[in-house]
């Protein structure tokens, strides 16, 4: 069967992605996969003439380039299936649909989006991957400049803002990855391919995680802040006939908009290092799966904080479950098993559980969904 991955590349002004994109289609095509790009809707109307400043309502134009985006982006799926030849295709989004949240409030986006005919937690989660390159104006100002894109102006203290709110934006998907301007900037795009050869799987799609046991958290304070975002998440455990697979089923999302994912968990000898297969299926396909839940096991019911920590770039998930009011569980997604986590003082860690299989969600969920002391 073919293999279409959809992913976004966003950042900031003068991050670098002109170039990361030219070495992303050059570096997947020679492991196989046919690279297609949706260019980026906002440069391709405003080079044409059609500005934001020309009209007298801002959403106007915002509703403009969504639609333009929308088109854009299905148009490249529908020729990613219809491709011969090509078992592999990658469709890489030269920014995407939220990004446009950067540029307007919480409540005017979702209006355009749902005059699209879509919901907001539908348009984040249509990608299978969003990577944010850092603007070179945080970190490599030497480097910031504007002439490559005319249609940007913005000054190095005004990149470093609007870096901070479209990552802001993209808080909430599973899969984000924040790419730093942590040495040269040929570092930045190696550091760029690693992470979406991750998620493609090449050679395996590897995902080190660490879990920490914490106390339980403020959650006023957790939805105050800006950087946060809660889903609502049901997960339930499937039977496997290999015993070294864990195969589960996830409903992902709130206020009723939900995805569905179908998710296989293939450990190794490094009880931090597993190989992850996902996939997204349909809701049928979700509710079909459910005969075959594990006897004895409950599913698991939980809301999950997603929270993206600009100082260090590292995407922290804490897991709330509503059968523990003492303790809650925080996970970090490492690109090696080298890198340490930098926990922020609103977090109180008791322990870390990393291998502790008491910790599993697949044991919690034969544990009545409670979370072991």
């Amino acid at each position: 069967m073919k293999t279409i991955y959809k992913i976004v590349l966003t950042g900031g002004p003068c991050a670098g992605k002109t170039t990361a994109l030219s070495r992303i289609s050059d570096y997947f095509s020679k492991v196989g996969w046919r690279t297609l790009i949706v260019g980026e809707a906002a440069t391709e109307l405003i080079t044409s003439g059609i500005s934001p400043v020309d009209f007298e309502n801002p959403l106007f134009f915002q509703k403009l380039l969504l639609e333009t985006q929308i088109a854009k982006e299905r148009n490249c799926m529908n020729a990613a299936f219809e491709m011969r030849d090509f078992d592999k295709v990658l469709v890489v989004c030269d920014r995407g649909i939220y990004d446009n949240k950067a540029y307007m409030s919480d409540a005017a986006f979702n209006r355009c989006i749902h005059d699209l005919g879509a919901s907001a937690h539908e348009a984040i989660n249509a990608y299978d991957a969003v990577f944010h390159l850092v603007t070179a104006a945080d970190g490599a100002e030497e480097f910031y400049t504007l002439t490559n894109n005319t249609a940007r102006s913005e000054s190095i203290e005004e990149a470093r803002a609007l870096d901070r709110k479209t990552q802001n934006a993209w808080v909430g998907h599973p899969h984000l990855r924040i790419i730093k301007n942590e040495g040269s900037f040929e570092d930045k795009l190696k550091k760029l391919l690693a992470e979406i050869s991750i998620v493609l799987g090449e050679p395996e799609p590897y995902e080190i995680e660490r879990k920490y046991l914490i106390e339980y958290p403020d959650i006023e304070l957790l939805r105050a802040m800006p950087n946060c975002q809660e889903v609502e998440i049901l997960q339930t455990y499937l039977r496997s006939n290999n015993e070294n697979d864990e195969v589960r089923v996830r409903q992902r999302g709130s206020k009723g908009n939900y995805v569905f994912t179908k998710t296989i968990k293939r450990w190794t000898t490094d009880p931090a290092k597993r190989v992850e297969i996902e996939k997204r299926i349909s809701k049928d396909e979700y509710i079909k799966s459910l005969m075959d839940a594990c006897p004895g096991a409950n599913s698991i019911r939980k809301t999950r904080f997603c929270i993206m920590q600009r100082e260090t770039g590292q995407y922290l998930e804490i897991d709330i479950y509503p059968t523990s009011r003492k303790s809650a569980i925080l996970e970090v997604e490492l690109a090696s098993s080298d890198d340490k986590l930098v926990v922020p003082d609103f977090i109180k860690v008791k322990k870390e559980v990393t291998g502790d299989t008491r910790f599993y969600n697949r044991i919690i969920a034969f544990n009545g969904n409670r979370l072991p002391e």
